[in-house]
């Protein structure tokens, strides 16, 4: 298995012209990894599992939307390249996707801390997520954000085991308002062994 990069820096960002000529083929390909690093977690809340690659396309987007030059390579370097997994550790994007604002709004004031409390379980061996730190993603009245940012720090059991195989993997969320966990199956485990 060829070893996942763990930083994206300056020298991995294509010029735009470039990459506007490679960019429905990079789309297609992101399609292909993304499906296997996605987990729904009850009726409107998932967690986006990122890597190098999807975190390049990210950038590469951006820069692609907002047309910011230099300046703006900088700052999407420094927000995208921190959320590549470094080795011994998961990163997700968890996002509560609801459609209706009312609904939104209502569940979104009674999920406060949701960021605190959603896990992943190897083995039966549970990881807690680790929200950023450098980010309120609750406010003071309670609400929370509907796009967390989290790390999932395993220890060396855990990492042997999910690039071992044939493991009982979980995703879930312990919330008082909001309790759901989803199996995660071989093919998600072994897309996300590839970021340990």
């Amino acid at each position: 298995m060829t070893p996942m990069k763990r930083d994206i820096t300056r020298a991995d960002i294509l010029d735009l012209d470039d990459y506007i000529k490679i960019r429905k083929s990079k789309k297609a390909e992101l399609l292909d990894i993304k499906k296997d690093r996605r987990v729904a977690l009850g009726p409107f809340c998932t967690l986006y599992f990122e890597n190098y690659e999807t975190m390049w396309s990210q950038i590469h987007e951006m820069l692609y939307i907002e047309r910011g030059g230099e300046e703006q390579i900088a700052d999407e370097l420094s927000a995208y390249s921190p959320l590549v997994p470094k080795g011994a550790e998961l990163v997700a994007t968890f996002m509560i996707e609801i459609n209706d604002p009312k609904q939104r709004e209502r569940e979104l004031y009674r999920l406060t801390h949701i960021e605190e409390k959603i896990y992943i379980s190897i083995n039966g061996d549970k990881c807690f997520a680790v929200p950023e730190d450098d980010v309120e993603r609750t406010t003071e009245d309670g609400k929370t954000s509907s796009i967390h940012f989290l790390r999932f720090p395993l220890t060396t059991d855990q990492i042997d085991a999910l690039k071992a195989g044939d493991t009982e993997m979980i995703a879930g969320v312990e919330h008082t308002h909001y309790g759901h966990m989803a199996m995660m199956g071989p093919e998600v485990q072994a897309s996300l062994a590839k970021d340990l």
